[in-house]
């Protein structure tokens, strides 16, 4: 099975469970919009002679829409050759009123096509998935992957994992 295939069904089955709402009047799941920064890499090589990889960092926000498990994310994905734009759309999930498990889908804009960025060299459609935490009063912990379905000019996928720190607003 090719792996953005694999990928793929990994991201739908989250979505999937993410689907499931527990069997509680009052649903419980982290609300909080927040702005952050921390570290990106691209994970899959690619697939250009010298099979460039890219290590930068990230900036994101996340914006919940009230009374409801749907947020809009934006990132900013950077590193010394390239960055992407990523703004998605996410179902989230609660695992705590502190604590999120999300999934959704975007759309890559990459600065420089062809040049490799944390999502490819091209612009593509981005599933996201992720786990979010308020550690402390203000403060939030993220982390996600984003997977550029062909991201790559050689038709291939393109892998960011991430995380970072928030402050909420």
């Amino acid at each position: 099975m090719k792996l953005s295939l694999k990928i793929s069904l990994i991201f739908a089955g989250l979505a999937t469970l993410m689907a499931v709402q527990p069997a509680s009047a009052t649903p419980v799941r982290f609300d909080g919009s927040y702005v952050g920064g921390g570290v990106t890499g691209g994970v899959i090589e690619s697939g250009l002679p010298n099979g460039e990889r890219t290590f930068g960092g990230n900036i994101t926000a996340r914006v919940a829409l009230p009374n409801t498990p749907v947020s809009v994310r934006g990132s900013v994905l950077f590193a010394n050759t390239n960055s992407a734009i990523v703004p998605t759309v996410t179902f989230d999930q609660g695992l705590s009123d502190k604590t999120n498990l999300y999934a959704g889908a975007g759309y890559s804009f990459v600065q420089n096509q062809g040049q490799t960025s944390a999502l490819g060299n091209r612009n593509s459609v981005v599933l996201n998935a992720g786990v979010e935490s308020e550690v402390v009063k203000g403060v939030v912990v993220y982390g996600d992957a984003k997977y550029g379905l062909r991201g790559y000019d050689t038709g291939r996928g393109a892998l960011a994992v991430g995380g970072g720190v928030g402050l909420k607003f």
